[in-house]
């Protein structure tokens, strides 16, 4: 697989894609065009033949659907978002070889300190158009569901430390993950709701009815549902049921056979749609690597057989997930609709960010983002801005 890097050229001519089976927000067009002038895509349409000094690329035999998003990621290639820009920059790169073309970076449990000034750094980034911007996962979270993060540097979700964080991003916070049980949890959410920020209920020990009232306050994300949080109960039905039948809320779902039982994923997909389902990877430095020993901010994982566990407990700590390989796994084992996927991969995460007028779905106007899968849902070639990240891949 030859791989390339680099800005598409004012020059470059006109693409058009075609004889793909096209994922649209309608549905799926057999035998689909997608025409790409520069960074943009400028039309879709079924069948015809394109007329002019284009380049046209056969796919027949493929599907085109839009790039995939990814709401919560902590690195992968070997580096992580805790990293250096240069680190920072190979794990992006690693994911756009999966078919992520927009990411926002995930943070985990650190000293304050060290937040604010990778949060400087992460935002930098962002303003320069590498990452979607930031999700803060910690260090606001229960004790009690506290999965790969530290203890010792945990608190409670205090109004102005939350704030702290917001500022140093820049604008470029996206999102916080909290135990909103917590002391200051509400207020918190409250302050993320008055900044424009995501306010995600996660790493919670709270009740049913406290999850209400943090979705009361503004809190419209579960940080990956079902993980790090009480199990749904008949009498104690937690927070996994309070999350599920608001409609405000979207749901994360890591779907890499390890986080999820699939009758789990079934029953939150089914229940919430895709229009309220995102795929995240939750990934962290081994994905797109292999097994071996890593760091997830100041803890040590070891990576066997694909699944990342604290060296010190035994946590699952986070996923060594590719958004390609989630997408096959829900179309192949998950018997989802490729249409119902490409939602949870691409246009709801977009709309969540509220970058669905850009990014998410394949239209005129949007930017040429795309990813080519064989007939078997195996990555062929991933489209970022018009660029070709990994060439189309047709023998």
């Amino acid at each position: 697989m030859r791989l390339r890097r680099g800005a598409q050229k004012a020059t470059t001519p006109p693409q058009v894609l075609t004889g793909a089976k096209v994922v649209l927000p309608t549905g799926t067009v057999p035998n689909g065009r997608i025409t790409i002038d520069g960074t943009k895509i400028t039309a879709e349409a079924p069948h015809g033949t394109p007329q002019g000094n284009a380049t046209v690329i056969d796919v027949t035999g493929h599907w085109l659907v839009p790039g995939f998003i990814d709401l919560h990621n902590h690195g992968g290639g070997g580096a992580s978002f805790h990293g250096k820009a240069e680190d920072v920059q190979k794990a992006v790169h690693a994911h756009r070889l999966h078919g992520t073309t927009t990411l926002v970076a995930s943070t985990v449990t650190d000293d304050m300190d060290f937040l604010v000034r990778q949060a400087g750094l992460l935002s930098e980034l962002a303003e320069q158009g590498d990452l979607a911007g930031i999700h803060f996962e910690g260090p606001f979270i229960s004790p009690c569901r506290k999965g790969a993060h530290s203890e010792a540097l945990l608190r409670d979700p205090d109004p102005a430390q939350v704030r702290k964080l917001i500022d140093a991003a820049r604008g470029q916070a996206r999102m916080v993950t909290l135990a909103t049980e917590l002391p200051g949890g509400l207020d918190s959410v409250r302050l993320l709701r008055e900044h424009g920020v995501i306010a995600a209920v996660g790493h919670t020990d709270a009740t049913y009815e406290q999850t209400v009232q943090a979705i009361e306050a503004g809190a419209t994300v579960a940080t990956h549902l079902f993980n790090a949080m009480p199990p749904l109960g008949h009498r104690s039905p937690g927070p996994i049921a309070a999350l599920l039948q608001d409609e405000r809320v979207t749901v994360e779902l890591i779907n890499d056979g390890t986080h999820l039982h699939p009758a789990a994923l079934e029953l939150a997909f089914r229940h919430a749609g895709p229009g309220r389902v995102a795929f995240i990877t939750d990934a962290m430095d081994a994905a797109g690597i292999g097994d071996g020993h890593y760091l997830l901010g100041p803890l040590e994982v070891e990576v066997s057989e694909g699944v990342a566990r604290l060296v010190e407990g035994g946590s699952i700590a986070g996923s060594t997930l590719t958004l390609d390989r989630a997408f096959q796994r829900a179309v192949t084992i998950d018997r989802l609709p490729v249409e119902d996927v490409v939602a949870a991969l691409s246009a709801t995460p977009a709309r969540l960010l509220g970058m669905d007028d850009r990014i998410g779905s394949l239209e005129p106007g949007k930017d040429a983002d795309l990813v080519l899968l064989d007939e078997d849902f195996e990555l062929k070639g991933v489209m970022r801005k018009g660029d070709w990240v990994v060439d189309p891949q047709l023998a």
